[in-house]
């Protein structure tokens, strides 16, 4: 029994191999995947085999190797379809994309807090049945729905743990749409998914190990390692707005946002340019003001808007350091509304860090912005359909 489970183990684990290399470097021949993958030809045309009968790959064309001509296979991304979703704080937005990344339907759909968890939930039910109901093309299979769920969430079981914004507490989101929609579900915490879009589509496609940080009303991250999501002990590795920018936030309670969020979070630089503001007397004191407009200033040359941009590195540099000491990771993508600024951070953050860490990674914006979600749905559904197992354990 034990060895047929490893030997399926294996089957699941060469087929994945096979259908990631074909699907970020195909069109490709056989013998080539059989040596870039140092596997048995026999091997590779199994699972080739496979691969053909789901449609998700198709022979396309040929090239000639010593005489004759070897024909070539590619992922058939755009014969299957996945809906994504990434539920916000005031905004649901889903989208209707095929497994190539490419957006075929999109639509945001808004939903009062006041309404409360019911209400909410509804909403989402309305969305999903929106995009169901987009046109497709001709014959396109629709492989599932992916939802990112900000808070803590149980992946496997789908259980939405706690996300005060929508107000569920222990909601099991995916066996709710599983039943209303028939159709294969996975539910994972939105940076999570946002990690997953970067690694399949973004700027930082392809990177193994990875962390992708997100600032705006608060800070997270999402972190791959050797193309896995890590998820910790207790569903929660990634909550990095928690760090201590020093030793002066300890023996506090944080229980919403953490000590970095409410320094260098969008309403944190709000805040600290609101009292700094009001300490130099400035005009500007009590008027409504945002990180964005703190950015907007500093670009402009104002002196007290630059010194809170300068904090700012000063805090995302620590956090990045902490980052990079502990996980190492290749690549640290910035998303969320804050990285929006990034070009008045990432060479700033490059700089701090010379020196200070024995490896700093490469640090990139995101160019997915918000579709960095709804895309890491379609290496979910992927996942969760076909054993795609270089993503989850």
């Amino acid at each position: 029994m034990k060895q047929a489970a490893t030997a399926s183990l294996i089957r699941s684990l060469n087929r994945s191999a096979i259908l990631n290399l074909i699907r970020t470097e195909g069109p490709i021949a056989r013998t080539q995947i059989a040596q870039r993958l140092n596997m048995s030809l026999p091997t590779v045309m199994r699972a080739v085999e496979s691969l053909a009968a789901e449609d998700l790959i198709v022979f396309t064309g040929s090239e000639a190797s010593g005489g004759r001509r070897r024909p070539l296979l590619a992922f058939n991304g755009a014969a299957h379809a996945v809906i994504g979703i990434d539920l916000g704080g005031t905004k649901m937005y889903g989208t209707v994309t095929d497994l190539n990344g490419n957006v075929q339907h999109q639509q945001r759909l808004a939903w009062e807090e006041a309404g409360g968890a019911a209400h909410a939930l509804e909403r989402l039910y309305t969305l999903i049945e929106e995009l169901l109901a987009a046109p497709r093309r001709a014959g396109q299979r629709l492989r599932g729905i992916g939802v990112g769920a900000p808070g803590v969430t149980l992946s496997g079981p789908g259980v939405v743990v706690w996300a005060p914004g929508l107000g569920w507490r222990d909601l099991p989101l995916k066996r709710l749409l599983t039943e209303r929609f028939g159709l294969p579900v996975c539910v994972e915490n939105d940076l999570n998914a946002a990690a997953l879009g970067e690694y399949g589509f973004g700027v930082a496609r392809g990177t193994p190990n990875l962390v992708c940080l997100s600032i705006g009303t608060g800070i997270g991250a999402g972190i791959l390692i050797a193309g896995k999501l890590y998820r910790g002990h207790n569903q929660g590795a990634g909550e990095v707005g928690y760090l201590l920018p020093d030793p002066g936030y300890l023996g506090r309670r944080y229980d919403e946002f953490g000590a970095l969020e409410g320094a260098a979070s969008g309403p944190g630089i709000a805040a600290r340019a609101q009292r700094l503001l009001a300490a130099e007397g400035h005009a500007l004191a009590g008027q409504p003001l945002t990180a964005e407009d703190v950015f907007r200033l500093a670009r402009e040359g104002e002196a007290w808007a630059q010194r809170i941009v300068g904090e700012t590195v000063d805090y995302l540099s620590q956090a990045i350091a902490a980052i990079s000491a502990l996980l190492d990771p290749e690549a640290i993508v910035l998303g969320g509304g804050v990285a929006r600024s990034a070009d008045l951070l990432i060479e700033p953050i490059r700089v701090r860090l010379d020196g200070v860490v024995p490896f700093v990674p490469r640090i990139l914006a995101s160019d997915l912005g918000p579709q960095a979600v709804v895309l890491g749905a379609i290496m979910l559904v992927l996942d969760a359909t076909t054993g795609y197992v270089l993503i989850n354990p």
